[in-house]
């Protein structure tokens, strides 16, 4: 059930020397462009990253955050085009989720990794960063990157009781059932 799949879903940072195979990468892209989005305008873009030395450069992204992509054996960078839609941002978190999820349900372990807004250091962006790196067109941004590989540590689901449900109203702000 798919309650079960966000039951023990957990972000992964640390992977196995092991890489993912194509047919299981064929399956992420699949399940990334069915990511439903905002007047079907897809604005969304990916890069798969397979290869060590880009890999151990895009753990170098930001100072913070971001260094276990040198060991993940994919990374699946998440760009967009924002003038093709004013909710870009939203359609690849959309698109993100729906990886994180396929991640897991194939046995995979995933982790998200912050670009956008965020510095690489005190003269650039990670976001610039990352575009110069993949030689991205310009004018195209970076939403994330998602992290992906056979677990290299084991975290439990959170437990039902921690989860906050004071953050849910119920008709009205405020009114909890």
């Amino acid at each position: 059930m798919f309650i079960d799949l966000l039951r023990t879903r957990r972000s992964i940072r640390r992977f196995q020397d092991q890489p993912v195979e194509k047919e299981k990468i064929d399956l992420l892209i699949e399940a990334m462009l069915r990511a439903p989005s905002s007047r079907g305008l897809n604005p969304w873009e990916f890069v798969v990253v397979t290869e060590k030395e880009t890999l151990a450069r895009l753990s170098q992204a930001k100072s913070y955050g971001s260094s276990f992509l040198k060991n993940a054996p994919l990374a699946i960078v998440v760009c967009a085009d924002p003038k093709k839609c004013d909710v870009w941002v939203e359609d690849c978190s959309i698109a993100s989720i729906l990886l994180h999820l396929a991640a897991t349900d194939l046995g995979l372990g995933s982790c998200w990794v912050q670009i956008r807004l965020r510095e690489h250091d005190n003269q650039k962006m990670a976001q610039d960063y990352v575009a110069e790196l993949l030689g991205l067109p310009k004018g195209m941004v970076v939403e994330s990157i998602i992290a992906i590989g056979y677990p290299a540590e084991q975290h439990p689901g959170h437990p039902r009781s921690s989860l906050p449900d004071e953050k849910v109203s119920f008709d009205r702000y405020g009114q909890h059932g």
